[in-house]
């Protein structure tokens, strides 16, 4: 998020309505909902997790322990149950 003067960016008339509502406060205008990202798409996280979590489903599966892959993933027990227990594909 970054911060831009109304005035250098609005037309007039559209600041002078917007500042019956608001003024010399910082307010936040949010994306269109065709302009939205989920969490983690720009960035590749969401890829890379998914990826992490079925080599856990993977290794569970070839007989490694929750106890084991938690040590190896640096992630709970919880979490390691969570991931191996749930049967969506992403």
């Amino acid at each position: 998020m970054s911060y831009h003067k109304a005035e250098l960016i609005l037309p007039e008339e559209l600041l002078k309505e917007i500042q019956k509502f608001v003024q010399g406060e910082t307010i936040y205008i949010p994306k269109t909902k065709a302009n939205y990202q989920k969490w983690g798409t720009q960035s590749g996280a969401k890829k890379s997790i998914a990826k992490r979590n079925a080599m856990i489903k993977k290794a569970y599966q070839a007989g490694c322990s929750i106890e084991d892959l938690a040590t190896e993933y640096y992630l709970s027990p919880d979490s390691i149950k969570k991931i191996v227990y749930t049967n969506k594909n992403k």
